[in-house]
C-alpha cells in the first residue's frame, strides 16, 4: 500500500540531503517541534547515513527543537540510541506497528516484522529513557470495515502498554500500490470516517495520547464519507487531536450513517458466512 518507492531516487547524494534539510531549516525559522519524515528508518545507515543524521541531531539540538523520526524495529538498538541521546537528549522514536496482529501484519500489510519485533525495539526505546510514538492502521486490505474497526481498537489497546503517543493512520490510496488496483477494481474502499470516530470514541479508556490526521481525508483515496459531512467530521478529529477532550468528536446528522452501520451489519453476516461455509465443507469430508 505504500507508494513512496516510486518517488526514490539513488543518485541523491548525503550532502543533497544535508542541504535540502539546512535549506528547510531557514525557511521554518525555530521550531519547538522537529519531525523528520523519512517514509522509512531514520535509524538505517543506508536510507540516512550516519554524518546526516548527527548533523540532524546537532542542529535541533543546538536549536531546542525536541525531534521525532521513525525507524523500523531491526534498527532499533541501545548502542545507536545511546549515539543519538549524547548529541540530543530530547528525542521521540517512532515504530510503525500498524497491526498487533501478526496475521494481518503478514498478509494485509507484508510488514516484514513481527508483533513480537516490535515489542522488542518499544522496550529497548523505553529503557533507554526515550519516549515511543507507534503508527497504527486502519483498513489494510483484505480486512472488512468492521475488521478494520475491531483490529486498530486491539492494536491501540496493545500499543498503550509502551507508547506516550499512538497516531491513528487511515489507509489511502498511494499510486503504483497493489492497494491502488484494487481501488480501481472496486475491490477495495478507504476506511470510512465515521470508522476513524468509532475508533478514537471506543478507546476512551486508553490513558494515553492518541492523534489522527487522516492523509487525503474527505477525498476519493483517503478516508471519506458522503461528502456533505467529512469537513465537519476531519475538523472535530483534528481538535480531538489537538486538545485530547473527546466532545470535540463529532458524530453529526448525516444520512450516510445509517449506510455505513448496513454496511458494518452486512460485514458480520459475510464473514460469519463465510465461516459457516468453511466449517461445512471441512465436517463433510
Amino acid at each position: 500500500m505504500c507508494g513512496y518507492n516510486h518517488e526514490s531516487d539513488g543518485s541523491v547524494t548525503p550532502e543533497n540531503i544535508t542541504r535540502q534539510f539546512d535549506n528547510a531549516m531557514k525557511e521554518l525559522d525555530r521550531v519547538d517541534f522537529l519531525k523528520i519524515y523519512t517514509s522509512g528508518s531514520f535509524l538505517d545507515e543506508c536510507e540516512v547515513p550516519s554524518s546526516v543524521s548527527k548533523h540532524i541531531l546537532r542542529t535541533s539540538a543546538d536549536q531546542g527543537s525536541r525531534l521525532l523520526f521513525e525507524s523500523r524495529p531491526e534498527y532499533v538498538t541501545s548502542s545507536k540510541l545511546n549515539v543519538l541521546k549524547e548529541i540530543h537528549g530530547d528525542v521521540e522514536v517512532a515504530l510503525g506497528l500498524e497491526s498487533s496482529n501478526d496475521r494481518v501484519l503478514q498478509y494485509s500489510i507484508n510488514k516484514g516484522f513481527t508483533k513480537a519485533d516490535y515489542e522488542s525495539a518499544a522496550k529497548t526505546i523505553k529503557e533507554e529513557g526515550l519516549d515511543l510514538r507507534t503508527y497504527v492502521l486502519l483498513k489494510p486490505p483484505f480486512l472488512t470495515e468492521s475488521e478494520a474497526i475491531d483490529d486498530s481498537i486491539q492494536t491501540i489497546r496493545f500499543a498503550a502498554e509502551l507508547s506516550d503517543t499512538i497516531s491513528l493512520n487511515p489507509v489511502n490510496v498511494q499510486k503504483g500500490t497493489m492497494v491502488e488496483r484494487l481501488w480501481r477494481s472496486w475491490a477495495y474502499r478507504p476506511p470510512w470516517l465515521w470508522s476513524v470516530l468509532e475508533v478514537l470514541r471506543s478507546c476512551e479508556d486508553v490513558r494515553r495520547r492518541i492523534i489522527c490526521d487522516p492523509t487525503g481525508g474527505g477525498k476519493d483515496r483517503g478516508a471519506h464519507n458522503c461528502g456533505k459531512c467529512d469537513e465537519m467530521i476531519l475538523a472535530s478529529i483534528k481538535a480531538f487531536s489537538q486538545s485530547q477532550d473527546r466532545s470535540r468528536l463529532g458524530f453529526p446528522d448525516c444520512e450516510c450513517l445509517d449506510i455505513w452501520r448496513s454496511i458494518r451489519d452486512l460485514d458480520g453476516f459475510v464473514v460469519g458466512g463465510i465461516a459457516d461455509l468453511q466449517r461445512f465443507f471441512r465436517d463433510s469430508r
